[in-house]
């Protein structure tokens, strides 16, 4: 009966008990503005924007207009209704959507969300880049609907289909198949010989973009696009191992070994007939930092490189090296050392160098906006943080040979520009203010040029394969004339650089393959300067790639080879010096994916060409509608269970109905939500209710819960009683069952204040009702056993309810709380690995009780590979006249001080204690923890495992629970003091599947005739 009583009690003393467990932390996700979004009416989509420029917002509707008609032929499928699409203006602006739950990181271009069929992204700095995203995305939106409006098919369909054939198919329906980046990855699989089969392209070794890019390319080259949908929608039903047979007639290994092969015979022969070489040598690479090693800036005097790489696993930093042998001096700069800025532009963005080579500044994301941040390069230490006035968005900082201005490739009312910012003064200037996309610029030595990417030719001119293509400008300073280079016409030309001599190197894909290029300083004559069989890119074609010392002609490139990105360093003598000529571009096969016998007609063979034909929809179907702020339902589900109850007559025997069902509404851009619950436990007595409102509108969130629980609880005993209608004085065995219930009628209101994603101010109050149901229930019984019969009173009861001596009161209650909550943790398989993570929090609870409730909880985790070092501090303390009228706190339990959760029986006899002296209203706690994980992603644990994820811990517990501070005792405590609890260990955290974590421990309690014992938690590490 205890037993039943403690967990009774313990629910409904959760809101006084501390959370051990930490789900009382978590990132933020700060709305720092607030959007005044309108909506665009198209024949296909619903367009939720506040663009104010109405051409650059026609010309995003009609190109989505043409992805949809595009897809829809390919497909052969129609979107029913229209599909929404949410444009922010840039990607600070995006990551404050609340359409989208969780953070967004840097990399994110865009999402595509299942239950609404939500298309959400922002616009970039490249008008190229935002017609792909808006393309992939698009591709998503036909998948889910195809899936969702399928009778036989449902959401969880999705989870047969693998990520690289979704992914894999929104790439090869927004890129084509005249693809270099994607044929770069490929060519190097091939010289590996690590092409993967279609099982493997399961494993996370192989990127699921660029594989399933490639996959696709295949498989329609072979098959047609008649095959997309069928296969698609086959997977979805029976799984991928029999969709192939049924739509291709070919078994998957049958197709696997064709697509290997098919892979061979495409790129082998144009690896064969070139003769590649890498020039100078690798200084930077996964034996000295990272596996992803990129965005190289070199030091005008050639000393020194930043780089950015995933070197600490968690987070891609910028590191400090020697640029002639690689040797890591410091972690420049990282988003877990700077509390206040929330990410670093690590995707498309190298930083830049002063003239005199002493400060780097960098691009991050600080309060939903782009900052400029520089970096005194000798101690490490930051300098300024530069909030640039009317440039919320840019990327690609260049500093002048001057040393007071830097170029900006920048984003402006979601419009791309070039932009100039002179440090001195504060000033910037629009220098381009057109609709052309301005990249990577670079100075000349005198700083009268700057040298950028642009797609101001292919946007005058045409598509050519379905995307814009970029070529060389020169911006004259003086002028503010862009004269548009002749070279390489049609080619991708990105990253040009200044030499000493005023020479520009760049790289081009003219040839199908990635390499270096230099245009002489008259611009007229252009050299190959390298030929590698993969080829020379950052993350994406997009990213700065070289890298040059002017005053000592050292270059620094960025090199995709064994499947990572490594820099190597070299003399400009060292590298090849092939006369080209300007207008040479073929990327024939070198920059195709696999095109093989066709069996079936393809409707992309004219592929994204086709789109360069079709005129963009009239804009006169376009349509100004207002904003409709009604809530929708976006997702619901359900839980029911049957228990029965066979018995000789406690309850009588039974069967009884457990259930509940869940609402989420919210409006279409997620600002506010509407979650319901109703859950029956037992009978109608147990019906519980609740419904909270959430405001995510603006910077401050707040929201508004009310509910109606029942919690109920039972115990029974024997007694001698007459019967209802009997003789007074003939007793007869009864087994009484009392039925308790207690139901808590709860208003709460709450807010919290995000200063940035990692910390945050909560403040609540609330007031709650609690009354009592006591049902009495008799079971009679002769004196030989038969069973007679039964009868139920219902008990009036009023004022306290005193359980064991814990008071539950049937009064009103009100509280009002604040806490301070901070966290740049990392979170590995089972429990966080790196950062920090604390709580400061104060309750008052007044009314029915008067006590106030105080939580200090700090925790440090420190990565060092192939470890994280573990370490809390928490203490939990209720004050006032009713901290004892609660059900207390016991150190032993699940979260605390591992390897006493016994029973009182076992405390006294083991460790002559008494319940009391391990339980309290106040806890003082300390953990240590060395966590390895041990099974998982290969670069992570220390046994591979692509589904098995698990640490091994040994752990270090130390912790009292007591009343009063003056009574605790660390070694022979009295009866009337507390005695503090040590244990040592070993654990194994299991995440089963992301269902739960599983920890079995093994502990041996540091205390005289302990012995060690086996437990088991079901909580992530702390």
């Amino acid at each position: 009966m205890r037993y039943f009583i403690f967990l009774f009690l313990f629910s409904i003393c959760g809101p006084v008990v501390p959370e051990a467990f930490g789900q009382y932390f978590g990132k933020n996700k700060p709305r720092y503005d607030q959007f005044d979004f309108r909506v665009l009416q198209t024949p296909n989509f619903l367009i939720y924007h506040y663009i104010d420029d109405d051409k650059l917002l026609h010309d995003i509707a009609r190109q989505s207009e043409m992805w949809y008609r595009n897809h829809a032929d390919i497909f052969r499928h129609e979107i029913k209704e229209r599909n929404p699409l949410i444009f922010y203006n840039d990607h600070s602006d995006f990551q404050q959507t609340n359409a989208i739950a969780s953070n967004i990181g840097v990399g994110t271009g865009g999402v595509t969300e299942g239950l609404r069929n939500r298309v959400i992204m922002p616009l970039t700095t490249s008008n190229q880049k935002t017609f792909h995203v808006l393309g992939h995305e698009l591709v998503h939106a036909f998948q889910f609907n195809m899936i969702l409006g399928n009778d036989s098919l449902s959401f969880e369909n999705l989870g047969n289909i693998p990520l690289f054939i979704i992914e894999g198919k929104a790439e090869y329906l927004s890129r084509g198949r005249d693809d270099p980046f994607t044929a770069m990855w490929m060519r190097d699989a091939v010289l590996r010989d690590d092409i993967p089969s279609i099982r493997d392209m399961n494993n996370p070794k192989y990127f699921p973009y660029r594989y399933g890019h490639a996959f696709w390319a295949y498989l329609t080259g072979t098959y047609g696009d008649a095959v997309i949908k069928p296969l698609f929608m086959a997977m979805a039903k029976y799984g991928m191992r029999e969709a192939f047979p049924r739509v291709l007639e070919r078994s998957m290994d049958e197709v696997s070994s064709d697509w290997i092969q098919a892979m061979k015979n495409h790129y082998q022969p144009v690896l064969e007939k070139h003769e590649f070489n890498v020039i100078g040598r690798r200084v930077i690479s996964d034996e000295t930092a990272g596996e992803m090693n990129v965005s190289p800036a070199i030091s005008p005097n050639g000393r020194y490189v930043v780089f950015l790489s995933e070197k600490d696993l968690f987070t891609a930093d910028l590191y400090l090296a020697n640029a002639s042998n690689g040797e890591i001096i410091r972690k420049l700069a990282s988003s877990i050392r700077y509390s206040d800025i929330d990410h670093i532009d690590v995707i498309e963005s190298a930083g830049t160098w002063s003239p005199d080579s002493r400060t780097f500044a960098y691009v991050g994301f600080r309060k939903g906006r782009n900052v400029l941040i520089t970096v005194d390069v000798e101690s490490g230490r930051r300098i300024n943080t530069y909030k640039i006035p009317g440039l919320t968005a840019f990327t690609n900082p260049a500093w002048s040979p001057t040393g007071d201005v830097i170029a900006l490739s920048g984003v402006v009312d979601g419009r791309p520009d070039f932009f100039l910012f002179n440090m001195r003064s504060k000033r910037l200037e629009n220098v381009t203010n057109d609709r052309f996309s301005y990249l990577l610029p670079s100075w000349s030595n005198d700083g009268s040029r700057i040298a950028v990417t642009t797609d101001r030719v292919s946007m005058q001119q045409g598509m050519i394969n379905g995307k814009w293509v970029h070529n060389l400008a020169i911006l004259d300073v003086e002028s503010r004339e862009i004269t548009d280079l002749d070279v390489f016409p049609g080619a991708d030309n990105f990253n040009p650089v200044f030499d000493s001599g005023d020479n520009i190197w760049f790289l081009s894909d003219r040839d199908g393959f990635r390499d270096i290029y230099q245009l002489n300083s008259d611009l007229d004559s252009v050299f190959q300067k390298t030929r590698i069989a993969t080829g020379v890119s950052g993350i994406t074609s997009f990213a700065p790639a070289i890298t040059i010392a002017r005053r000592i002609d050292r270059v620094l490139y960025t090199l995709y080879e064994e499947g990572n990105y490594f820099i190597h360093s070299a003399r400009p003598d060292n590298f090849l010096s092939e006369q080209v000529d300007p207008t040479d571009v073929d990327i024939s096969l070198s920059g195709q994916l696999p095109l093989v016998g066709r069996i079936a007609p393809s409707l992309s063979d004219g592929g994204l060409g086709r789109l360069v034909l079709d005129d963009f929809p009239d804009t006169l179907s376009f349509e100004p509608i207002p904003y409709d702020h009604r809530f929708s339902l976006i997702a619901a589900s359900q839980s029911m269970g049957v228990g029965v109850g066979v018995g000789s007559g406690a309850m009588g025997s039974g069967t009884f109905l457990g259930g509940g069902v869940q609402l989420l509404f919210s409006d279409i851009l997620g600002d506010h939500q509407l979650f319901t619950t109703l859950f029956l436990n037992g009978e109608i007595y147990d019906i519980g209710l609740m419904a909270s409102y959430i405001n995510r509108e603006s910077r401050i969130n707040w929201g508004v819960s009310l509910s109606h629980v029942p919690y109920r609880t039972g115990f029974s005993n024997w007694t001698l009683e007459p019967l209802p209608d009997g003789n007074p004085n003939d007793l007869f065995p009864v087994l009484r069952t009392d039925l308790l219930r207690i139901f808590e009628q709860q208003l709460s209101v709450m807010a919290a204040y995000p200063f940035n994603v990692t910390t945050r101010v909560e403040v609540g109050l609330g007031t709650s009702y609690r009354f009592f149901r006591l049902d009495r229930y008799r079971d009679y019984y002769t004196q030989t056993g038969l069973y007679i019969g039964r009868d139920r009173q219902r008990i009036s009861l009023d004022g306290d309810l005193d359980l064991g001596g814990f008071v539950v009161r049937k009064a009103f209650t009100h509280n009002v709380g604040t806490a301070l909550v901070g966290d740049n943790s990392f979170f590995g398989m089972t429990s966080p690995l790196q950062g920090y993570r604390y709580r400061l929090g104060y309750n008052y609870y007044f009314g029915g009780y008067d006590f106030h409730a105080v939580t200090a909880d700090a925790r440090k985790y420190f990565w060092l590979n192939p470890i994280s070092i573990a370490v809390r501090g928490f203490h939990f303390s209720r004050i006032g006249d009713d901290a004892t009228s609660f059900f207390p706190i016991y150190i032993g339990q699940m979260g605390m001080v591992r390897g006493y959760d016994i029973g009182s029986r076992e405390l006294s006899e083991f460790y002559d204690l008494t319940v009391g002296q391990v339980t309290g209203s106040k806890v003082l706690l300390g953990s240590f923890e060395v966590r390895l994980p041990f099974t998982g992603p290969e670069r992570l644990a220390l046994i591979p495992s692509g589904f098995l994820f698990s640490d091994l811990n040994l752990f270090f517990d130390v912790g009292v629970a007591f009343n009063d501070y003056d009574k605790i005792a660390f070694k022979n405590p009295e009866r009337s003091e507390a005695a503090v609890l040590m244990s040592a260990g070993v654990s194994w955290r299991v995440n089963l599947f992301g269902a739960m974590i599983l920890e079995p421990y093994y502990a041996f309690p540091i205390r005289d005739g302990s012995r060690a014992t086996f437990g088991l938690n079901f909580i992530p590490g702390w």
